[in-house]
């Protein structure tokens, strides 16, 4: 292989509308390819299901991420009004949790907003260094489908990835455009 040979990442086809891509990735996923992605400047509603996607765990991070803030800042004033420097402030017992509900309310606010960011970034692999552009008018006006190249066969029972067979498909599912998309990210 020469120097200057390009490596193929996959193909893609780009559709006019999100009724199409929809209806696009739902025969995608029918086709069992084993990497798949759609690219489209908004939202469509129904698209993950079409994808097979799961739902995210980031309500559970973030619920995580609260409860262990409320339980940290009550064990933190726990511990320094009952044990570590008892003192009797106008006959109020040591143990006085209602003054302790707003530095619990804001270390809840405060996991639960760094943690959720952080798991956002996690799951979604952000910063994305490893991936360049596909096509910058994606952002604006049009929506993909793109098959990628498996970089390692993990399940057996997926469709083999042929070039000429996913362009076609891709073209008979309605695609204006097909391209290939190759390692550098351009056409």
């Amino acid at each position: 292989m020469s120097s200057n040979a390009q490596i193929l990442e996959g193909v893609v086809g780009f559709f006019d509308d999100p009724e199409t891509t929809l209806e696009a990735m739902k025969k995608v996923t029918e086709a069992n390819y084993e990497s798949y992605d759609s690219y489209t400047p908004y939202p469509i509603h129904g698209m993950d299901d079409a994808m097979g996607l799961k739902r995210s765990p980031l309500p559970w991070i973030t619920l995580a991420a609260g409860i262990a803030g409320v339980s940290l800042a009550f064990a933190l004033q726990y511990w320094t009004s009952v044990v570590d420097w008892p003192v009797n402030v106008g006959g109020k017992p040591f143990n006085s949790w209602p003054a302790f509900v707003p530095v619990m309310f804001e270390l809840t606010i405060l996991f639960s907003g760094i943690f959720t960011l952080l798991g956002l970034l996690g799951l979604c692999r952000l910063p994305n260094t490893g991936r360049k552009v596909i096509d910058p008018s994606i952002t604006r006006d049009r929506f993909a489908i793109m098959i990628d190249l498996p970089k390692k066969v993990r399940n057996s029972s997926c469709k083999p990835f042929e070039e000429s067979e996913v362009t076609q498909f891709l073209q008979s599912l309605g695609a204006k455009d097909v391209r290939k998309v190759y390692e550098e990210g351009w056409f």
